[in-house]
């Protein structure tokens, strides 16, 4: 068992102890950000004058030649070692000999790993990030294209008015958008190196931290050694981010799936994009966004897990805090391959422009505007709307839409009806007049096409 901290005990750790204490399994996942700080770290102390410029390149080269072979698969990490940190030290000195024990001069493997997990952290929100703009692009390009496509607009799973597939695909835009600011926030909070904290006291050897952390493009150091090591705040602010945007994810899956049924029949899922029966050879399932859907409860856990983990931890540094790691990287996996999965999804969704007007129209989602045209007309609102609540009734018995109605029809329920009632009632009307900022008419939601341009364009 490859140890580096052996000197204080006198018999070998129990096996079962061991492999219950050890984290290679998983903290190997960031090799290269333990080499990237450690670099950083030796070329710090050389500028100090803690290392010499020999030590300081046989150092470099050593860690340079391990990072080169595990990429190209010549070294394995194996369970031989402790830990990530454990496998580089022990490898360098191997290489290198007496200088490879010099790496870790004012360094613990406390601000080591909070250094690695940062660094691991910050790569995954910038790639979280650009996946979330890839579906931004998408969900733009369907509202670009559909501004003129009518469909209903539903409360409570029920239709309420006539809206546009763009409107609709908007309120997604708002939320992924939403989800993008917030990764962006929380990379600028937590962009400070850990790294020179130590153990918790932070060390007497005359580190530069700055110079460390502009070596590894911080914003600067962190300015509490004891914050530095037990701080995982930022790893609970991205699982929230994460958990929010699944939680996106899984509503519009609800919509694609429930719109992907014989009796919406809204849309076609593309055959890259869906399975069929075992048994029934007539189905075409939507298993894409049913999993997306399901896998929201994982990402989900691993907030919680997290969060039950940090709240009963003393300061600072307690062995706890290794289980941010399994359970973050994998709803980071999770979260990444669900955004992909989901926008090739969309991006070949065929939308049943026809099957969607009809439902508008058959589904009285013009009564508010014909509850309105009466009040325009005199009619006070009380009264219309029971007006309009009788005109339904009569068109659900006749199994009609309220502009299919003679005029007769219509007068027969109230005599204010008159010829422009039609007018007032088709979709393009009820759409087109609603022109307020955010709402579906077609120069409302130019304007908002324009604004989310212009954002991803940034």
């Amino acid at each position: 068992m490859a140890q580096l901290w052996g000197g204080r005990f006198t018999k070998e750790t129990d096996k079962l102890v061991y492999n219950f204490n050890a984290s290679i399994s998983f903290d190997q996942k960031f090799f290269k950000q333990d080499i990237e700080g450690s670099m950083a770290h030796v070329k710090m102390l050389a500028k100090q004058k803690i290392l010499s410029e020999e030590d300081k390149n046989q150092i470099l080269s050593g860690l340079e030649s391990i990072l080169a072979d595990v990429i190209d698969g010549k070294l394995e990490i194996t369970n031989e070692y402790e830990d990530i940190h454990s496998f580089v030290e022990a490898t360098l000195i191997e290489r290198i000999g007496e200088a490879g024990k010099k790496l870790h001069t004012g360094r613990s493997r406390n601000d080591q790993v909070a250094l690695d997990m940062k660094l691991y952290t910050r790569q995954e929100v910038v790639a979280l990030k650009q996946l979330l703009k890839d579906l931004l692009e998408v969900i733009l390009t369907i509202m670009e294209e559909h501004t003129q496509t009518y469909m209903p607009g539903f409360t409570h799973l029920q239709k309420a008015q006539p809206i546009t597939l763009a409107h609709h695909m908007g309120a997604y835009f708002e939320m992924f958008k939403r989800d993008s600011l917030r990764l962006h926030d929380i990379y600028e909070r937590m962009n400070f190196c850990p790294l020179g904290s130590g153990a918790l006291a932070g060390t007497t050897y005359p580190l530069d931290r700055k110079y460390t952390a502009q070596l590894l493009n911080f914003y600067g150091p962190t300015l509490n050694s004891m914050d530095s090591v037990a701080d995982r705040d930022y790893v609970i602010e991205l699982l929230s981010a994460l958990s929010t945007i699944m939680m996106h994810l899984s509503r519009f899956s609800e919509e694609i799936i429930i719109w992907n049924s014989n009796e919406y029949h809204f849309v076609e899922i593309d055959d890259a994009y869906s399975t069929g029966s075992s048994i029934m050879p007539q189905k075409k399932n939507p298993d894409i966004a049913e999993l997306v859907r399901g896998k929201t409860g994982r990402v989900y856990g691993a907030l919680m897990s997290i969060l039950t983990t940090m709240k009963g931890i003393p300061l600072a540094y307690n062995k706890d805090m290794q289980e941010d790691k399994e359970l973050t990287f994998d709803a980071i996996d999770t979260v990444k391959g669900c955004i992909a999965l989901f926008t090739g999804m969309l991006k070949t969704l065929k939308f049943n422009k026809d099957v969607m007007k009809r439902s508008a129209m058959k589904g009285f989602t013009n009564a508010t505007d014909a509850a309105d045209y009466l009040v325009n007309h005199g009619v006070p609102f009380r009264d219309a709307h029971g007006i309009i609540g009788k005109l339904v009734l009569y068109c659900i018995d006749q199994n009609k839409a309220i502009d299919e109605l003679s005029l007769d029809e219509l007068k027969a329920i109230s005599p204010v009806f008159e010829q422009d009632i039609y007018e007032a009632v088709s979709l393009e009307t009820c759409v087109n007049k609603r022109m307020t900022i955010g709402a579906p008419g077609p120069d409302a939601m130019k304007e908002v096409i324009h604004i989310n341009r212009k954002y991803l364009s940034l």
